[in-house]
């Protein structure tokens, strides 16, 4: 598949800078694979739209953006390697030196592209920490509170960024579902832009997660699952294709892909050129997708992490 593909025009003021005054407000597009129509809903009404088992990604966001003053930069961390080491990216990385302390961090080893094994003070989310919730680039304004780039649901610390088709649901959304948590600690290679000239020439860097034994019956057994958001897809299809309860993910789902244990997929408006865009193919279709989002363009949805979302049943 040409990456060129994955592109679309977005005006920039559609980039949502802030997320609805109340979570369930947002907006809903949903798309009918069987029929192919489209409608136009609010968040809250999800539950009448749908009769499946919802699977949602309850990893919470660490804080994890760490200001360094000598030289002027950050350190943004990625993942946990074992204790207090974790991997993150830093920068400037021509100016830092291994075996140097910024502040609460020591940088210990450069691993290439700008990443660095690492070692804090304490935990990133301590009392005395001072690290701040890694916002994307493209929001460029502050979040007055920093719960609102976390699910409701949000219980196990370690993601880089927010599982962002969950920002929609209230507490009297998930009453009236029936809900399953898996968990997927997402990295930024998520969401990184596709720098190939094939889809399929792009490399995922793997993600953790794991799934209960108990929880994973659960969903093998339903009759229709409804997965949240693309990490959830991952983390489900890679259990569905033989993987293990618990481990590491590259599952780079592309247009072809076979999918064996996700019907529905709800999820927000992703980037052009992005590995989540390409799933999004993957599974309403390749041109399907691409009228989807020139339709919600027209539309005004928002787009991006704090955007609108949309179902696809």
């Amino acid at each position: 598949m040409d990456a060129r593909e994955l592109e679309y025009d977005l005006p920039v003021e559609l980039i949502a800078q802030h997320p609805a005054a109340r979570r369930d407000e947002s907006r809903l597009l949903v798309y009918s694979r069987a029929t192919g129509d489209v409608e136009h809903r609010i968040f809250r009404e999800l539950p009448d739209l749908v009769d499946a088992l919802a699977v949602v990604n309850d990893t919470r966001v660490v804080p994890g953006r760490i200001a360094i003053e000598h030289p002027r930069g950050e350190v943004l961390l990625l993942e946990r390697i074992e204790g207090d080491v974790w991997e993150a990216l830093a920068r400037p990385t021509r100016r830092l030196r291994a075996g140097r302390r910024y502040g609460s961090v020591e940088l210990l080893e450069h691993l290439g592209e700008g990443r660095w094994r690492v070692r804090l003070d304490g935990e990133p989310d301590g009392p005395h920490f001072k690290g701040t919730v890694p916002l994307p680039p493209y929001i460029t304004e502050p979040l007055e509170d920093a719960e609102r780039y976390q699910t409701v649901y949000a219980r196990e610390r370690g993601s880089a960024a927010a599982p962002t088709a969950g920002l929609h649901f209230t507490p009297g959304v998930l009453e009236r579902l029936e809900v399953e948590r898996v968990t997927l600690h997402v990295g930024l290679d998520t969401f990184r832009p596709l720098q190939t000239e094939t889809v399929e020439a792009h490399h995922i860097h793997g993600e953790r997660y794991e799934v209960t034994p108990d929880a994973w019956e659960r969903i093998r057994a339903a009759e229709r699952v409804l997965a949240v958001g693309t990490t959830t897809v991952r983390v489900l299809e890679t259990l569905a294709h033989g993987g293990a309860t618990a481990g590491r993910t590259e599952l780079f789902i592309t247009p072809g892909f076979e999918f064996r244990r996700v019907d529905h997929l709800l999820t927000n408006f992703h980037l052009p050129r992005s590995t989540l865009l390409a799933l999004v193919m993957a599974f309403a279709g390749v041109e399907e997708t691409r009228r989807l989002y020139a339709l919600a363009v027209e539309q005004r949805y928002r787009f991006y992490s704090f955007g609108d979302a949309m179902l696809i049943l």
